[in-house]
C-alpha cells in the first residue's frame, strides 16, 4: 500500500497529537497521505466533503477514534469500495483491528503489504408511505425503529417476504447485520454472530408480550417494519435510526423495508486475532483463554 487517507476524530486525537505523527512516519516512508478532520468536514459539511476528498486510487483509510467514528466512515465511504483499517482511541473498540500501541506495526504490516481484507455486509433502509419511497442509506451496524418518545410505546408488524412475522407492542425493533450483533442486538437479548457471517438478526426492543423473540433470516430476506395505530390517540410516533443517526420520524401507516445492501465494507486485518478472543478481551465473554 501506498497512498492513505486518515479520517480522524478531534475529540479522541486531542491537538491531533497522533495523527500528526503518522503523517510524519508515512513522509518518512515516502507514502502519500491525505488528512480529514472528521469534526470540521462532516459535522459542517455532510458526507459529501469527506468522500470529495479521497481520491479513487487510494488504497487504504484509516480511521482515528472509536467504534462510532469507524460505523459513520464506514457508511460515509462503502460505496468507494476503499477498505478501513481501524485504529482504537476510544473506550471499547470492538471494530478497531488495532490499538494505539500498535500503529507502527500496523502501519510496517500496510507498507510490505502483509494484511488481509474481510468483507461484512450492509443494510440498505427505505422508506414506505402512501406507496412512495424515499431511500435512507446504508448501515453497517444496525437499523432501529424505535419509540419517539420516553413515555410511549409503539405498535408495529413485521413481515419477511411479505408474509407476517410477528406484531407487538413494545419499544420497537432491531434489524442488525453479524458485525452489529454484538452491538445494540446483544443488548436486547440478540445472537453473537461471527462477522463473516451471511444473515440478519431482528431483534424485539422490549416487547410487551411473553412469545417475541430473536429471529434470524437469510440476507435474501426482505424485511418491512410497520408502524401501525394504538387505541390512544397520538401514541404511534416512532424513528428509524441507522447506525445511531436518527434519518427520519414515523407515524402511522408509514414502512421501513430493510434488506441486504449491494455495498458492503471491506475492513483491513492486520493482527488476524481470532473473533471469540476479541470478543472475550472487549465483552468479557467465556473468561480467561485456555
Amino acid at each position: 500500500m501506498n497512498k492513505f487517507c486518515l479520517i480522524t476524530n478531534r475529540n479522541k486525537d486531542a491537538d491531533l497529537e497522533l495523527t500528526n505523527e503518522i503523517i510524519k512516519y508515512m513522509t518518512l516512508h515516502q507514502k502519500d497521505c491525505v488528512c480529514i478532520d472528521r469534526e470540521e468536514n462532516y459535522e459542517k459539511n455532510g458526507s459529501s466533503a469527506i468522500k470529495d476528498k479521497i481520491g479513487k486510487d487510494t488504497d487504504c483509510i484509516l480511521v482515528l477514534g472509536g467504534d462510532g467514528t469507524i460505523i459513520q466512515a464506514a457508511d460515509i465511504v462503502c460505496s468507494l469500495e476503499v477498505p478501513i483499517l481501524g485504529i482504537n482511541l476510544g473506550t471499547l473498540g470492538f471494530l478497531a483491528d488495532i490499538e494505539r500501541n500498535q500503529v507502527w506495526t500496523a502501519l510496517d504490516s500496510l507498507f510490505a503489504d502483509n494484511y488481509s481484507i474481510e468483507e461484512r455486509i450492509m443494510l440498505r433502509g427505505v422508506l414506505i408511505n402512501n406507496q412512495e419511497q424515499e431511500d435512507l442509506g446504508v448501515a453497517l451496524n444496525d437499523i432501529v425503529i424505535s419509540r419517539s418518545n420516553f413515555s410511549k410505546i409503539i405498535n408495529i408488524s413485521i413481515y419477511i417476504n411479505d408474509e407476517l412475522a410477528d406484531s407487538y407492542r413494545g419499544d420497537g425493533v432491531i434489524v442488525s447485520t453479524p458485525t452489529g450483533s454484538t452491538g445494540y442486538s446483544l443488548s436486547s437479548g440478540g445472537p453473537v454472530v461471527k462477522p463473516d457471517a451471511d444473515i440478519l438478526v431482528l431483534s424485539p426492543i422490549c416487547p410487551h408480550t411473553l412469545g417475541a423473540r430473536s429471529i434470524v433470516i437469510s440476507p435474501n430476506d426482505s424485511v418491512r417494519i410497520q408502524i401501525n395505530e394504538n387505541k390512544v390517540s397520538n401514541q404511534e410516533g416512532a424513528v428509524a435510526v441507522l447506525d445511531g443517526k436518527l434519518v427520519k420520524e414515523l407515524t402511522a401507516g408509514d414502512s421501513i423495508r430493510i434488506a441486504k445492501a449491494s455495498e458492503k465494507t471491506r475492513m483491513v486485518k492486520v493482527n488476524h486475532v481470532e473473533f471469540f478472543e476479541v470478543l472475550r478481551k472487549k465483552i468479557g465473554q467465556g473468561g480467561e483463554k485456555r
